[in-house]
């Protein structure tokens, strides 16, 4: 049996629980495509591997905190 931290392809929703947001906020990444996704059949997975992308991404992007002041 597999777990959620050894899956290679994740649901929308196990892929929210991973990063800690919720399920309408991961849709919308997946949708504008700020988190990659791929269709198996009808299936639409999120590669764990795109996770760490996504962060990776988030960590290089110019601090917004300082513009918030």
């Amino acid at each position: 049996m597999t777990t959620d931290e050894t899956r290679v392809v994740l649901t929308i929703e196990e892929a929210a629980h991973r990063l800690g947001i919720g399920r309408t906020t991961m849709y919308a990444l997946v949708m504008s495509g700020e988190i990659r996704s791929v269709t198996i059949g009808r299936l639409r997975r999120v590669p764990a591997r795109c996770l760490i992308e996504y962060i990776d991404n988030l960590l290089d992007a110019p601090n917004q905190l300082k513009s918030a002041a």
